[in-house]
């Protein structure tokens, strides 16, 4: 067991990971209006790319290359504060690249094309292998054992893959594998699902994760810019034209890690990104983000602990089935079953009820704030009543299809700062 544990470490250190971070995430709706979906903020203190960069750094991979450009200055102001502890004397690095236009005169293209706008850099590190990664999913996996499935297996390219609810299939690349996990099929986000079914509702999904060998890599890449009729994409074009005449292997994240180790979802609505973080609030859920042997690293800005002010009968700052970050004064209001970040203040006589507060955000008196995700620095007026009436609600915010109220500071008239 210590040789296998040993040889791993061997392969995830002979391993660049290249981080796709530049994720537009429209269906986020105002919370990527000014920054890229990997920055969005998520669990308190975290951000969406802290994830994906700790499940490097916890499955040993040291040389990272982070792709950005949709709205990136908060994204690049996270990693450069609170991921620069790289040691380059070691071989280490965290690199932020941005589009630069290196080899073509357009932005990316696609992720293969952002892959190949960056081969020279990629080649420089001297790796033996190059993992693909999404940087905007919430995930725990060990890329570790990935890599070594691929290795065993003689794989010349491994996607990562978990099982999604067919209801929402159409959204992700799709595949068929055979009984030795081997891809026989693959649609990136089809019409129609249907086909891929497996086990009663469920499809088996890429995971934006690919890894292979560089210089196979390199070469497929390569091939795909030349071509005029490819979008240059790893889903729509790169992984279906080798399916027949190579060994493309799919590696679930199932198998990615002891239990409480692995987890995955996607955030990229409103509804989901309110869903994952009301689940955070539970007495045991999925995603474990006490676990000290997978610990998730984020950049901490110095702040006081959280304090609870006033203990009257007719106001009590208190917070119940709740998780309220560094910063936060709760000043005679009361928060139930929700989430605070940072620096967060609700004021007197308030109570915010089954909500996520972001960054900055401040309630001001005799507010009732229900089932609501409000943007970082919004200054809510006193008296202000959200989620007791959908149809007032849509007046002013933007309400999702389930029915959370979703508020920004230019829904309010306030300036926007990005956080």
């Amino acid at each position: 067991m210590e040789n296998e544990r040993r040889s791993i470490r061997e392969l995830s250190r002979s391993t660049i990971a290249v981080v796709l971070a530049g994720g537009r995430g429209t269906r986020l709706q105002q919370l990527t209006a000014s920054r890229c979906k990997p920055a969005v903020p998520f669990a308190g203190q975290f951000r969406i790319i802290d994830f994906t960069l700790s499940n490097c750094v916890n499955s040993g991979i040291r040389q990272i290359a982070i792709l950005t450009q949709y709205k990136a200055h908060s994204l690049m102001r996270h990693v450069e504060r609170g991921w620069s502890f790289s040691r380059p004397e070691f071989g280490e690095f965290i690199d932020l690249l941005p589009a630069q236009q290196l080899i073509e005169t357009s932005w990316y293209l696609g992720t293969a094309d952002a892959v190949h706008q960056n081969l020279e850099l990629i080649r420089a590190c001297n790796a033996d292998y190059v993992l693909i990664l999404a940087g905007d999913y919430i995930y725990k996996m060990d890329y570790g054992l990935l890599i070594a499935q691929h290795v065993q297996n003689n794989a010349d390219l491994t996607v990562g893959c978990v099982e999604v609810p067919l209801a929402a299939a159409s959204q992700f690349g799709l595949m068929r594998v055979d009984e030795n996990g081997r891809i026989r099929q693959f649609a990136e986000k089809p019409a129609d699902p249907r086909p891929f079914a497996f086990q009663g509702d469920f499809s088996l999904a890429s995971m934006g994760i690919y890894l292979a060998q560089i210089d196979f890599l390199c070469e497929l890449v390569a091939r795909d810019a030349e071509s005029a009729t490819s979008t240059h994409d790893f889903g729509h074009d790169i992984i279906p034209s080798l399916i027949d005449d190579n060994h493309c292997l799919a590696c679930s994240i199932a198998d990615m890690g002891a239990d409480g180790q692995r987890y995955w979802r996607d955030v990229g609505t409103v509804d989901a990104f309110w869903e994952a973080n009301m689940e955070l609030i539970g007495v045991t859920p999925k995603l474990n983000l006490y676990d000290s042997d997978w610990p998730i690293r984020t950049y901490q800005e110095q702040t006081p602990p959280a304090k609870f002010l006033f203990d009257d009968d007719d106001r009590r700052g208190m917070a119940v089935d709740s998780m309220v970050s560094n910063g936060c004064i709760v000043s005679g209001g009361l928060v139930r079953h929700s989430l605070l970040f940072n620096n967060v203040r609700v004021n007197s006589y308030s109570e915010v009820e089954d909500s996520v507060l972001l960054p900055g955000v401040e309630i001001g008196r005799n507010c009732r704030i229900r089932r609501a995700v409000i943007d970082s620095n919004c200054t809510i007026p006193a008296d202000t009543i959200v989620g007791k009436s959908i149809k007032q609600d849509k007046t002013r915010f933007h309400v999702t299809p389930n029915g959370i109220v979703l508020i920004s500071a230019e829904m309010l008239g306030q300036e926007s700062s990005i956080v």
